[in-house]
């Protein structure tokens, strides 16, 4: 039985919870929220399923305590706005980024000023439009690689997890593009391995969380993990310097830096952190979009028609290329809706360097803010019927009114993903590449539970078969 929206369903849809997000409060009234010292435990177990009921229950902005530490949910578009670009100076990475530098260090995700802001300039000309419309052709080609594979599988009832597919195939991708590396066959399967450890030992919290050095299960695996990404990314920059020559690539962009001050380079272990985050990160999030995207293909048959339509008409059978992307509109709004309902960044944390005002709340400096993309991206202010599958609500026409922040699958501010654009270009791609040969169809009774750790995975995977695309 599908089991994704039975939780929500039977609990946000009860009469005593009705919406009440009408006219915000005067900061002289009280943060609403369950009470209680330890009332964000709740969230921190179920985060999802209760922050969801809390939204429902209290409003746009919601307090919780854990002992001394204060957490605030805040859902309201106008809210994030706040948080990211009106006042994103007053805010830096909540505290619970620590735990992800365990593995990503310093790197652009988890970093802060000035640091940050250096390493930023420095990547960006690498996530330029038109260094990304070079790497296009890559991307298409790695995918027409993985169809050949899948050909063998069409029509005869062989089952496969497209989650694993796609975390394979991004890999392959980011590390192809940026690094001028071949990741494949069992490194791409170990390394797939290695991330799915580290998001669940981040994700799921415990007093091995905590506690890092507790020889628990789940600690030395972990450690095992970002032994095994410190041996991979060592051996990408022996082998750049070995060689010495510019690739061209990200890699040899960050061993050829310099700080203008000083002239030194970048050490080692920052160049390791760096390389670490974009094949991380650059592969983790466009893979889950993806995953999510052929569940609710499977699930919406006339979206599912009305995409193969458009892709016959501007493609013609022939593979996508970049430029063919201007005029894939409908397979554009495929991507942005399944991103709306299933998020892969699912939430934002930051916190406030000084005392600030929320919506009308007083958020005192050293809380906790939560602004969650799965709430917001849910708003029934900004989106109608916002459970259901419905692409054509990212038409020009129907976006025209709609706040920015009520969508924001990459954050924003100055810290909008650098890798944006980068991403979107890549699942477009493969979504018209795999869209035009295969339609994906879901195992009966096979399970589809949310996993919201560091990004919003299916619980179980995405049992699929494979069937040919006019059939």
């Amino acid at each position: 039985m599908n089991t994704l929206n039975a939780p929500q369903a039977s609990t946000l849809d009860s009469p005593e919870l009705a919406p009440r997000v009408g006219p915000l409060a005067r900061p002289s009234r009280a943060v609403p929220g369950p009470r209680g010292p330890l009332s964000g435990f709740r969230i921190v177990r179920k985060p999802i399923e209760h922050t969801s009921v809390d939204f429902k229950r209290y409003g746009d902005v919601v307090g919780y305590r854990i002992g001394p530490m204060r957490i605030f949910l805040v859902v309201h578009p106008d809210g994030v706005k706040h948080v990211l670009q009106e006042n994103h100076r007053n805010y830096v990475k909540s505290p619970d980024y620590k735990i992800l530098k365990r593995v990503l260090g310093e790197g652009l995700l988890t970093s802060e000023n000035p640091l940050w802001l250096s390493q930023r300039r420095l990547m960006t000309p690498m996530f330029h439009r038109q260094r990304i419309a070079e790497f296009g052709a890559t991307m298409v080609d790695s995918t027409l690689k993985m169809l050949d594979k899948w050909s063998s599988l069409a029509g005869e009832g062989a089952t496969f997890d497209v989650c694993n597919e796609m975390m394979q195939l991004t890999l392959e991708i980011v590390a192809r593009v940026l690094f001028k590396v071949e990741i494949a066959g069992e490194l791409a399967h170990e390394i797939g391995h290695d991330v799915t450890v580290t998001n669940e030992r981040l994700g799921q919290f415990d007093l091995g969380t905590l506690l890092p050095w507790l020889p628990t299960r789940r600690n030395r695996e972990f450690r095992r993990a970002i032994r095994s990404f410190d041996a991979l990314i060592a051996g990408m920059i022996a082998d750049h310097r070995r060689h010495g020559e510019d690739r061209g690539d990200m890699l040899s962009l960050l061993l050829a830096a310099r700080d203008e001050d000083t002239g030194e380079a970048m050490s080692d272990k920052q160049v390791r952190d760096e390389a670490l985050t974009l094949i991380a990160a650059g592969h983790e999030t466009t893979a889950n979009a993806l995953a999510w995207t052929w569940y609710l293909l499977s699930q919406n048959p006339a979206v599912e028609q009305k995409l193969h339509a458009e892709l016959a008409a501007v493609l013609g059978g022939r593979a996508p290329t970049v430029a063919d992307l201007p005029n894939l509109r409908y397979t554009s709004m495929v991507i942005d809706e399944s991103m709306r309902l299933y998020p892969p960044a699912w939430s934002i944390g930051r916190s406030p360097l000084a005392d600030d005002e929320v919506l009308g709340f007083s958020v005192p400096k050293g809380a906790s803010v939560m602004l969650s993309q799965w709430l917001t991206h849910r708003h029934p202010d900004f989106w109608e019927n916002p459970e259901s599958f419905d692409p054509d609500r990212f038409s020009p026409e129907r976006s025209a009114n709609r706040p920015r922040y009520a969508y924001f699958p990459f954050g924003g501010g100055p810290r909008l993903c650098i890798g944006n654009t980068f991403a979107l270009t890549e699942a477009n791609l493969i979504l018209a590449a795999i869209a035009q040969k295969f339609r994906l169809r879901m195992v009966p009774g096979h399970p589809v539970e949310l996993q919201p750790l560091v990004t919003l995975r299916p619980r179980y995977g995405l049992k699929m078969t494979v069937d040919p695309a006019q059939s």
